[in-house]
């Protein structure tokens, strides 16, 4: 914890005087691009990855970038997608998930999580990711972590679509919905690429001519 206070008082004697123009600006109103979803582990950071600053993401975090579909009952992840999407008004939707993820370990042998109802639960919205690799080879293992990682970021791709403000704002091509898995070890990000319908290197997806080719919204 003494780096954290440390890294505190830092920020206010080094870091903040001089971006203070930008903190100030801030401080009247956010208007961010983007909604980033991803893992709550400790080992991803989304403005260091995007190399973006404050004000530049919405991020929601939680174990394993779950969405769970849209439902009566309010929660944390539903009302940010919708104060996102609706109040301001981001263009961009970004579901990334990571390599080595433990909500995904958890997720392929929830019977190892019954001592934790709550994230055992929760993990259930991923159901539909571990089905998909088990129905293709016939069972599903800490073999297959990274295929299910993948799978689970397009699962939750399809559970943001049912929420009612994104699902309008697909439909008037005002947002546009991209899956990325980050390789903690390398540095690498994968990201889906509709028309190949995998996941390729971001190089591949974003090129000059077709900016957003991987967007799996459209």
């Amino acid at each position: 914890m003494e780096h954290v206070i440390s890294g505190v008082a830092k920020f206010q004697k080094d870091v903040f005087p001089k971006n203070k123009e930008v903190f100030q600006k801030l401080a009247t109103g956010q208007n961010p691009e983007v909604l980033f979803i991803t893992c709550a582990d400790s080992r991803i950071d989304p403005n260091l990855i995007t190399q973006t600053g404050p004000g530049d993401l919405f991020i929601c975090r939680n174990a394993g970038n779950v969405v769970p579909p849209h439902s009566n009952n309010t929660g944390g992840m539903t009302a940010s997608i919708e104060f996102a999407v609706a109040a301001l008004g981001i263009s961009h939707i970004v579901i990334c998930g990571h390599t080595d993820c433990g909500a995904m370990k958890g997720a392929i042998k929830p019977e190892a999580l019954d001592s934790l109802p709550h994230v055992k639960e929760w993990l259930g919205h991923c159901r539909g990711a571990t089905e998909v690799v088990k129905h293709k080879h016939g069972c599903v293992d800490s073999a297959h972590l990274d295929e299910v990682t993948k799978e689970n970021v397009l699962q939750q791709v399809q559970h943001i679509k049912t929420h009612p403000s994104v699902a309008a704002r697909i439909a008037t091509k005002e947002i546009q919905i991209h899956g990325w898995v980050y390789n903690i070890e390398t540095g690498g990000v994968l990201c889906f690429d509709m028309e190949k319908e995998e996941f390729v290197p971001m190089s591949e997806c974003y090129t000059d001519d077709n900016k957003f080719k991987s967007t799996i919204s459209l």
